[in-house]
């Protein structure tokens, strides 16, 4: 797993960027496939996310995961929910310890935030389609409505498709522009004539620092060329390959 150092400075709080490495699962999905979504083995996925909450090593927390749906809805986490009634969002929040929230990504960016001081996390999914219609501004909103400050929001990106990887058409670009033409710093030429390359990462890291919260980190990894360590839907797509494994990421107040 991997952990940021800002985010481990957060005291009763403990976080994770789960790779693939160190599951059960075999085939396309080898090996920690945290995905109830795939086509993998129910029994695998189950398998494969307790072994996440005991590496978390924050007692004996019940994860909770949404149904992921590129939006920018979050939902406040008061009490755990069974897996096949998650509720469509693309982030959560909450106050309540012993409670980990849970997102899965293949190649989108989890983001894991925190304000240590008054006992709020949150976990959010940003694809570039609910990172452009706001998921990470609702995401702060909703913590600040648990009594969280903005100024003191530690946020960390994960490992998510890197910005020499994501290659995209010109009408992709476009959108980005009508926004906003300063958007056109997330964009670098590609080899494909008329094509760009897109920095997610980045983009969302912008939004993050607009949003004005206090310290801001990066994992460094890029899920599309890590193939070891990282499931892409990406790379599956290139390769041909029928379906794709999913990673976790959890953030959970110790009690």
């Amino acid at each position: 797993m991997i952990t940021l150092g800002p985010l481990n400075d957060a005291p009763g709080i403990r976080h994770a960027f789960f790779t693939r490495v160190g599951g059960v699962s075999t085939g396309i999905y080898e090996s920690r496939n945290c995905g109830f979504g795939s086509g993998d083995s129910p029994e695998n996925v189950a398998r494969n996310r307790a072994l996440c909450l005991a590496q978390l090593d924050a007692g004996t927390p019940s994860l909770v995961t949404v149904h992921q749906t590129h939006s920018a809805n979050i939902v406040a986490v008061d009490s755990v929910w069974a897996a096949d009634q998650a509720p469509p969002a693309d982030a959560m929040v909450t106050d309540r310890p012993g409670i980990a929230l849970g997102i899965l990504t293949a190649d989108c960016a989890p983001v894991i935030l925190v304000d240590g001081a008054a006992r709020v996390v949150a976990a959010a999914h940003a694809g570039w389609k609910g990172a452009r219609s706001g998921i990470i501004e609702a995401t702060i909103d909703g913590m600040c409505r648990l009594g969280a400050d903005r100024a003191r929001i530690v946020a960390g990106i994960g490992p998510r498709i890197g910005g020499r990887s994501y290659e995209v058409g010109p009408e992709f670009r476009e959108r980005f522009l009508a926004d906003d033409d300063a958007n056109a710093f997330y964009f670098s030429p590609a080899r494909q004539p008329g094509h760009s390359l897109f920095d997610l990462g980045a983009y969302v890291a912008g939004r993050l620092e607009r949003a004005g919260i206090g310290t801001l980190v990066l994992a460094p990894n890029d899920t599309l060329t890590e193939a070891d360590r990282f499931f892409s839907y990406r790379r599956s797509v290139h390769n041909g390959e029928p379906d794709y494994g999913r990673c976790l990421s959890a953030v959970v107040l110790e009690g």
